[in-house]
């Protein structure tokens, strides 16, 4: 059975495949795959709300298809070649990534960019309370989260390749470039907590740490988990991945612990003491052991820079939305999410020092 789930193909949405380019991608496929066979079946994955993902049945294989919205996009959005080359290049250093089959630019071939990866076959777990697990299963899930994030951040991007893939300089000081400028282009409405955040947050950014791979976006929902066992056979969305510091790539993860009430993977009904799940304390904690790693500011500084960054992230898609650019029913839900994220990290702000 297949680790994703998919929308009936009758239901037409931005980022479609339609038959005639179907019928150009099987050529595409023919002469860029060595063993290629059709007929091509294609099938739009359920969930995601940045790059359209479909499913292409062949007698040989199941592939995976990513590609990029069509439509006028926001300036470095969408990043399907870094998710490209971050993958080929990991895979082969014994890393949980799908083998890559080959990037297409030309648009011609079905209006946008796109990639073709392995299928993964294993479990998607939506919910990170993990509902109907066990507590040591709880446990050892959360476990093998952290050691593969440890295991992404031990590798020395030079070394397998991708010593230009990030631009040199301070990542903080990047990031809050990039997101403030794309919060700004996406005509957002006026939030006194993103106003503050965008004020504070330069004037009191990390040191500037080794650059390491980071993901960007690494969460569970993010990673098939085989079948038999609590161990991740595939990291997926590799869109926001750079170079970077990787205590930011750990407290993204870690935020999830913060995150306001009503969040989807937010963690405040969670019963610690009885669910098997660690605190944040304890997640933190194994990472800083195992990576031999230390925070150079509070972790309320570090959850605070990215709920903001979040914020950022869903201004963007509510602007794709309010163009009629949405790829699910849940981008037209972002807009709302932003203040209580902003709020969130405004009061994490605080807990770090922040003026009132």
């Amino acid at each position: 059975m297949s680790s994703y789930s998919a929308d009936a193909p009758s239901v037409s949405r931005v980022g479609d495949i339609d038959p005639e380019a179907a019928r150009r991608l099987e050529q595409w496929m023919a002469r860029h795959i060595d063993d290629h066979e059709g007929p091509v079946a294609v099938e739009r994955f359920a969930g995601g709300q940045s790059n359209p993902t479909f499913r292409l049945g062949t007698p040989r294989r199941d592939y995976v298809l990513r590609r990029k919205p069509p439509g006028t996009l926001l300036r470095s959005a969408h990043a399907i070649e870094r998710e490209y080359t971050v993958m080929s290049a990991l895979g082969p250093h014994g890393f949980p990534v799908p083998r890559t089959f080959g990037l297409c630019e030309d648009e011609s071939i079905i209006g946008s960019a796109f990639f073709l990866m392995e299928l993964v076959e294993g479990r998607i777990l939506w919910d990170p309370k993990l509902p109907g697990e066990r507590p040591r299963d709880r446990r050892a899930i959360y476990d093998a989260q952290i050691d593969a994030l440890v295991a992404l951040h031990d590798f020395d991007p030079a070394e397998i390749g991708l010593a230009t893939f990030g631009k040199p300089g301070n990542y903080f000081a990047r990031q809050l470039t990039r997101w403030t400028k794309q919060y700004r282009s996406s005509e957002a409405p006026h939030d006194e907590h993103m106003e503050k955040l965008i004020d504070w947050l330069p004037e009191t950014m990390p040191s500037e740490a080794s650059a390491r791979i980071v993901h960007g976006d690494y969460r569970i929902d993010n990673m098939v988990l085989r079948s038999d066992r609590p161990e991740i056979a595939a990291l997926l969305d590799w869109e926001l991945c750079t170079l970077g510091d990787p205590v930011a790539d750990l407290t993204y993860y870690l935020m999830m612990w913060r995150m306001p009430p009503g969040e989807r993977i937010a963690m405040d009904t969670v019963d610690f003491a009885t669910a098997g799940i660690p605190t944040m304390e304890e997640a933190l904690d194994r990472y800083l052991a195992e990576s031999g790693r230390v925070l150079d500011r509070p972790i309320d500084w570090y959850i605070a820079f990215n709920l903001f960054r979040l914020a950022a992230i869903l201004q963007g898609v509510a602007r794709r939305a309010a163009q009629g650019q949405a790829n699910n029913d849940r981008a037209l839900s972002a807009q709302g999410r932003v203040g209580p994220l902003a709020r969130a990290a405004w009061e994490n702000a605080r807990r770090a020092g922040a003026p009132v």
